[in-house]
């Protein structure tokens, strides 16, 4: 009798591919501080031995209940933590089961008896495997590997026939969906509490993750999934500070990957947000006039807009005595946020929506419109490299679905001449942005921070709906650069009189 899942033949291949490998029980340690693991080599993705049978079991079903959590509000447990891995499609969460449906209707099965359906990003991409001469005809992802629980191939002879290059991704894979089951289970999540202000002659350690959350004295996570949910929000303010403080760990020392250009704009940046502790005081007998708000552009607002505000005060929270004023600027800056945009007066032309009241310390705008417009109006002008840093979060410089986006504002950019911050989803990404500026804007840009993996990338992984295989996070590649600079020399006067004597 054949297993419910593979046919005898496929099962004889995939025994016979590696007959010496056996799976073999994962050896879990249990963490009891901040861990202290290096990071991940760039996307090395954890691996294991090629099985031989899918495991084709999953948890039981959990009968929810009600409690009261230690803030005091009622909530609903749906799934425990030991229950946490089901089927997309026969998830006990409507909004896994949508997605599920999504993917059936939109994403195609990389076997490579396939014709490609796109051009391929990378060798290592599955797509590159594919021939439009000799391929069939695409077809879309049915079949739910047991293993993850994801759909992923369009037949089960296709996901037997190339277990093995699944097999790459398959934990990853397994990993997103407990996680993305663990955020929707009801649970009280701790490692949302965020860390109080702390005085200012407590030194941050931002060389990882971990040093961070210890020196800022966070509550201690002990499991990777909580470090996974929570960093999965903090690396966008920590993506930033990580670059602009004084303390960062990318530096111009022993081979570090900023360059000279970057630390000339990095440190009139710092000089600015880390003011020199003299001549002023909370008193009317030693008064000192506040400097202006350091003012943080991020381009092309997205997710990063409706974080929770505590999540960016994590920020503020490392630079004393300076004033931020953080402007959001994008057409789809106001998704997933419910408020209704203003109405545009004289006063207000762009419907800016601004939350002044946060803290004395920050105050955020959100702008839906393109950074070009709002650039040839002079609304934010002057730009000063002391006051002014932009941000851009995986913006697709060379991505072919959204570089003309960009067209318009990135020579708008780089005439500021104020440091750029971007990021990537994965190394290919990253690198395809770079090599777009470097080949449209070389002679007219400095690269302050060579392209690498940021430190404070999001631990948790995301996958593609479009394409399961695909799998990244956020903020994985890190990078910065600004218009160039050209330094001018002064004539001597004495030069000056001796050439009009010879004319």
């Amino acid at each position: 009798m054949r297993p419910p899942y593979t046919c005898n033949r496929c099962l004889s291949l995939i025994k016979s591919s590696r007959p010496q490998l056996r799976p073999t029980p994962p050896v879990r340690i249990p963490r009891r501080h901040h861990s202290t693991k290096p990071a991940l080599p760039k996307l090395s993705l954890p691996k294991r031995g090629l099985s031989s049978t899918a495991n084709r079991k999953f948890n039981q079903a959990f009968e929810p209940f009600e409690y009261v959590d230690p803030e005091g509000q009622r909530r609903r447990t749906v799934l425990s933590e030991d229950n946490l891995f089901h089927s997309f499609t026969h998830s006990p969460v409507p909004e896994i089961r949508k997605r599920a449906a999504f993917m059936r209707q939109h994403a195609y099965c990389p076997h490579p008896s396939h014709k490609p359906t796109r051009v391929a990003h990378s060798d290592g991409d599955l797509e590159s495997r594919k021939s439009s001469e000799t391929g069939t005809v695409p077809a879309h992802v049915n079949f739910e590997c047991p293993d993850c629980g994801v759909p992923v191939y369009c037949c089960e002879e296709h996901w037997a026939d190339d277990y093995e290059a699944h097999l790459e991704v398959c934990d990853v894979i397994r990993e997103i969906n407990q996680d993305d089951h663990d955020l929707r289970s009801g649970r009280f999540f701790k490692e949302f509490e965020f860390a109080e202000p702390q005085m200012e002659e407590i030194l941050v350690n931002m060389t990882s993750w971990d040093t961070y959350l210890y020196t800022r004295d966070y509550d201690a996570l002990n499991e990777d999934r909580e470090m996974r949910q929570a960093t999965k929000l903090l690396t966008y303010p920590m993506t930033i500070a990580s670059v602009i403080h004084e303390l960062s760990p990318y530096n111009i020392r022993s081979g570090g990957s900023m360059t000279p250009e970057g630390l000339k704009s990095f440190s009139a940046l710092r000089h600015t947000l880390h003011p020199p502790r003299t001549g002023g005081g909370d008193t009317w007998k030693n008064p000192r006039l506040a400097p202006p708000a350091v003012r943080i552009f991020v381009l092309g607002a997205r997710a990063e807009s409706s974080l929770p505000r505590e999540t960016w005060m994590q920020m503020i929270y490392l630079f004393h005595r300076v004033q931020f004023s953080l402007n959001f600027i994008g057409p789809e800056a106001m998704m997933n946020r419910s408020e209704p945009l203003p109405e545009r007066t004289p006063n207000n032309p762009f419907g800016a929506v601004v939350e002044d009241r946060i803290s004395n310390a920050l105050k955020i705008s959100t702008f839906v419109e393109y950074y070009h417009t709002l650039h040839k109006t002079g609304h934010f002008y002057p730009y000063d490299p002391y006051f002014d840093v932009f941000v851009v979060f995986h913006p697709g410089f060379g991505n072919p679905a959204s570089m003309h986006e960009w067209e318009e504002t990135l020579p708008l950019l780089l005439e500021t001449k104020c440091p750029i911050i971007a990021t990537g989803y994965s190394p290919w990404d990253t690198k395809q942005d770079v090599d777009f500026l470097q080949t449209r804007f070389s002679n007219e840009m400095d690269i302050l921070l060579d392209p690498m993996e940021n430190r404070f990338r999001s631990l948790r992984w995301d996958i593609n709906d479009f394409d399961p295989h695909d799998v990244s996070c956020d903020n994985w590649g890190l990078y910065a650069f600004r218009g160039k600079r050209y330094e001018t020399t002064r004539k001597d006067a004495d030069e000056e009189v001796h050439s009009e004597r010879t004319e």
